[in-house]
């Protein structure tokens, strides 16, 4: 309900879905602390992420300070907490994977691995091209949205086709690949638990490295642990808790400390 509710309030500008038309007033200078795509015709701020593409390559524009900062008061604040509660898109993947289906996927032979490509995405879609690749004004192109983010496609490229006609016709190959994409994250998401947080988001690959030293972030009494393992049974992110409660997979859902039998994780 806490998701529902946020995205709700992230998204209240209503008209936007009726003209088809972005918000452009002076909120849309402020981020929000989850992956929720500027163009969505709801939306009242901006992405983290696609605020650090726009101004990356300039460090003179104090907007970039801002958004830097943004990122690191949010993590060290409460590191991937973001992502548990106050992520739309985390909500649509939530949604997708109580889907039944005959199989659900816990992990795979490469998945460990597989996870470590959200870090190489965050360095080089999010960093290193818009920081390197400018305009005159010291400006890159917001490449992670661009050619890769389903969060976008769906929150903006789908939504803003669907109610302004007028953007119909200017549709081309890399919306159709853009919308492959999403395909492809809708169907893992209804077998694998929150494919995009785990293996792609560049947000949560930022906030991730905040999670053991976050403010507000969990704690175990090892003392009064009992070894049981019915914390790492439940966990849908595949961690651990008992060994290392704040790893950088967790999103504090809170499934460990409801399952926890003598209630050490606090």
């Amino acid at each position: 309900m806490i998701q529902v509710l946020w995205a709700f309030l992230i998204n209240s500008y209503l008209v936007g879905f009726v003209q088809g038309k972005i918000y452009r007033g002076k909120l849309k200078n402020l981020c929000v602390p989850g992956l929720n795509c500027y163009s969505c015709p709801g939306a009242v701020g901006s992405c983290p992420i696609g605020a650090m593409q726009a101004v990356i390559g300039s460090w003179n524009f104090k907007f970039a300070f801002y958004a830097a900062g943004f990122l690191m008061f949010i993590g060290a604040l409460m590191g991937r907490f973001v992502c548990g509660w106050l992520c739309p898109f985390g909500l649509i993947q939530d949604l997708l994977y109580k889907i039944p289906f005959l199989r659900k996927i816990n992990t795979f032979k490469g998945d460990k691995l597989l996870r470590k490509l959200k870090y190489v995405i965050l360095l080089v879609f999010v960093i290193l091209l818009p920081m390197f690749l400018v305009d005159v004004l010291g400006q890159g192109l917001p490449y992670f949205c661009k050619f890769i983010c389903p969060a976008g496609t769906l929150e903006g490229g789908i939504l803003l086709v669907l109610f302004n006609e007028s953007m119909r016709g200017a549709l081309g190959w890399l919306y159709a690949w853009k919308s492959v994409l999403l395909a492809v994250t809708i169907l893992l998401s209804v077998v694998i638990y929150r494919p995009f947080c785990k293996y792609i988001c560049p947000l949560g690959a930022v906030y991730s490295v905040f999670n053991p030293i976050a403010v507000f972030r969990y704690r175990i009494d090892k003392e009064k642990c009992t070894g049981c393992g019915a914390c790492a049974r439940v966990c849908k992110m595949q961690v651990d808790p008992a060994k290392n409660v704040n790893h950088a997979e967790c999103i504090r859902c809170g499934a460990c400390k409801d399952a926890c039998p003598v209630k050490v994780i606090y």
